[in-house]
């Protein structure tokens, strides 16, 4: 593992790099939830296991987050995040660990922001985690404005997409991983985890993710 950072829009980002033994390689670039940072147990064992197949893992925090630029009260939207997400894919394409095959994973927010990207750039495979397709919230005081956001009708066409969603998730509704499987295109997976929360907090279903993430992406990229 390295530590490295680069640039978006006038924030320096800071992310660890997982390569493989082999460079060039497929790169999987990874973005964490809302409140979370790179340094999640999702991220690190899907970084490991990558690495293992020979397939490279980039995790960053995004700007306001972790150990990366910005205050984040003032710095989060998806809008910043996807800007993010995009110049990490720019950075990574511009190194010689990268042989120009991009999986992107992401948890939570993370999933939208993701999914948000799907047209604008070359993606060889995603996996998300219980990834909202909007956030809507009764009251405009529950949620800051620039938090608000809907990708319903950006969706169609995502390809190559397993998407994971607890059944008892408390945060996103189960309903946005049924219909973001509905509008993706072949190939495609969703794996429902019988009981699973949003945190995916039971260990029997983070062993399971893992596996079947780095399948996914390793059947994709090789």
């Amino acid at each position: 593992m390295e530590i490295v950072t680069f640039n978006s829009d006038r924030y320096i980002l800071t992310g660890t790099l997982h390569r493989p033994e082999t460079t060039p390689a497929p790169m999987v670039i990874g973005c964490h939830g809302l409140m979370a940072d790179r340094n999640s147990p999702k991220q690190v064992g899907l970084a490991q296991a990558c690495t293992h197949r020979g397939i490279g893992y980039f995790r960053f925090d995004h700007r306001g987050c972790g150990d990366s630029q910005g205050e984040f009260d003032q710095v989060t939207s998806l809008k910043g995040r996807r800007e993010d997400l995009l110049d990490a894919i720019r950075f990574m394409n511009s190194t010689d660990l990268c042989n120009g095959d991009i999986g992107l994973f992401g948890s939570s927010m993370g999933g939208a922001v993701c999914l948000s990207v799907h047209n604008a750039v070359k993606v060889t495979a995603m996996v998300t985690v219980a990834a909202p397709l909007h956030s809507r919230f009764p009251r405009a005081e529950d949620h800051p404005q620039k938090l608000s956001f809907d990708i319903t009708n950006d969706i169609q066409g995502v390809k190559n997409l397993h998407a994971f969603h607890g059944e008892k998730d408390e945060v996103v509704p189960l309903s946005h991983a049924r219909m973001l499987h509905a509008q993706a295109s072949d190939p495609k997976k969703l794996t429902i985890q019988p009981g699973g929360n949003h945190r995916m907090s039971d260990p029997v279903h983070q062993e399971t993710f893992i596996q079947e993430s780095v399948d996914w992406f390793t059947n994709s990229f090789f």
